[in-house]
Order: C-alpha cells, then structure tokens, then sequence
C-alpha cells in the first residue's frame, strides 16, 4: 500500500488531522505543502505553512520503513528550510508518524538532543486508541495500517460515522475511506468497494464516482447525437450510462444484450439506470427486461 500518497491526500483534504495528533484545536489559514528545497534536491513531504509570519512552522513526516538515517535526513531538510523562508513563520514544530515503535531507528545520535527535545513530537498510529473513540482524521490514518480482514469492519464503522456524526467535510472523508479500501483490495472496483461500505442505491448515486461515470457518458452521447437532435442525444447519453456502468459491474457484456438495451425507448431508460445498482448477477439485467418487456 503506498501509504505516501493517502497520507498526503489526507493531510491535503483534512489539514486539521495534524492538529488532532498533537491535542491542540485547529488554527485557522494553514495550508500544506510538499516543499521542493532546490539547493540539495530535498523535498519535504509535509510543511504546514501559517497564515502569517507570527505563526507556527509544521514539518510533518509519515515513516513505515525503518530507515537508520532517517533523522539525519530529516532534520537536515528542516534546518535548510528554517535557512531559506525564516521570514515566513516566527516557530517551529517537527512531527513524525510510525505505525508503531519498532519501526524507528535504534540510534538517535548525534541528534538524541533533538529527538527528545520539546522540538519533535512522535505519534504511534497503534498507541492511538480505538477507531471508535478516535477523531476520524486520526481514525482514517489507522485504517491504512489494519490486515486485510479486519478492514472491511472498520472501514463500514467510519463510513457510519462519518454519516450520524456532525464532521467537516463529509464527502472529502467518505472519498478518502473508499479511497484506503482500494489501495488494499485492488481486484474491487470502486463501485464494490462503496456497496462494501454500506452506500443504498440513492447514495451511489450522490458519490463523485457516479456523477463522473454519468457525466462522461453523457457527454460522449450528447457528441454522437449533435446530427441526430439534442433529445436523441441525450437520450443516447443515458443509454450509455446504463451501458457503462453494467460494464464495470459485470464485464463485457453479450452482444445481444447490448443491443436489447440500445433499442429501449427512453422512459425504460431511465427505469434500469434506476435498478442497475440492485443488481448482483447478470442474470437480473435479463430478468428485469423480460419483466419489462
């Protein structure tokens, strides 16, 4: 799993998830970065930059491989940074993440003193607590870390969550879940994934991956159908909405089949987008047009 990059979208999408780490309530105008230092070819995975110059420096880093020079490159890239924009910030905070204790170096010299000073912050993804009592920013980080057979559990409890609970961003963080799920189980499809988490047929249809699916189809239909009139074009585009999405439901589809759906008038159409999403097997498409017919 590359852990970089969700870490990244989730501190890009929830920058307050910093903040929840140290136990401190969320500034407001901070923005992350990922800093280029050109100099030394350096590049900061995670600077929280203050609104202003009076404020606080945030240097982030997520390490799961042990790595027995880690600190030296770190505080490295940290004092070159201090170096090069100290007129943008008046303090400095260094924060490191491990999924737990034995994947830190063994030896901190000769930075022991840094290490261990007021400077550095360590957080423990495993000392954390339980994904329940956790905020879900810090929750989210745990759920990249959990076994194969343990995630689908835990990603349907933040996936609830994240619907009763009264939490800013909602459908940056339902995206992020879906997300963490994918980079584990890569044989799924997105849409399996949200009907792993629970999602109805109506909240399928509310998700960024529906409307996207919608709107490319529709728009390769609305293209094919300039010539033919815009109600024949539109109607196309829903055709292939329909089309598209049993595709990546059930594979390619049997000629016939596609055809049978291409001759359908609009209005039963628009009754299968509707039912699509119930369906679990092939055999229900065939079923639900016999019924129709």
């Amino acid at each position: 799993m590359r852990r970089d990059s969700l870490f990244y979208q989730l501190f890009a999408q929830l920058p307050q998830t910093l903040f929840d780490l140290l136990g401190i309530d969320t500034p407001q105008g901070y923005r992350f970065e990922s800093v280029e230092l050109k100099q030394t070819a350096f590049r900061m995975d995670g600077v929280f930059v203050p609104p202003d110059p009076s404020g606080t420096v945030y240097f982030c880093e997520v390490q799961f491989q042990r790595d027995n020079s880690f600190y030296e490159r770190f505080f490295a890239e940290i004092f070159l940074y201090l170096r090069l924009y100290r007129q943008t910030f008046s303090d400095w905070q260094a924060v490191v993440i491990y999924p737990h204790r034995q994947v830190e170096q063994v030896s901190f010299e000769p930075y022991e003193v840094l290490v261990n000073s007021h400077r550095l912050r360590r957080v423990y993804l495993n000392e954390l607590g339980s994904l329940e009592a956790l905020p879900l920013s810090l929750a989210l980080m745990q759920l990249t870390m959990l076994p194969e057979v343990e995630m689908p559990t835990a990603a349907r409890l933040l996936a609830e969550r994240t619907r009763t609970e009264a939490v800013p961003r909602p459908e940056a963080i339902m995206e992020l879940i879906t997300t963490i799920v994918l980079y584990k189980f890569t044989e799924l499809s997105r849409e399996e994934v949200l009907r792993m988490l629970g999602f109805t047929t109506e909240e399928l249809k509310r998700t960024r991956f529906y409307r996207d699916v919608y709107a490319e189809a529709r728009e390769e239909g609305l293209q094919q159908g300039l010539q033919q009139g815009l109600q024949q074009g539109l109607q196309q585009g829903e055709t292939l909405v329909v089309l598209r999405l049993l595709r990546r439901r059930f594979g390619e589809l049997p000629a016939g089949l596609e055809e049978r759906i291409r001759q359908l008038p609009a209005h039963e159409i628009e009754a299968l987008a509707e039912a699509l999403l119930d369906f679990t097997a092939l055999e229900e498409v065939f079923a639900w047009l016999e019924r129709s017919s």
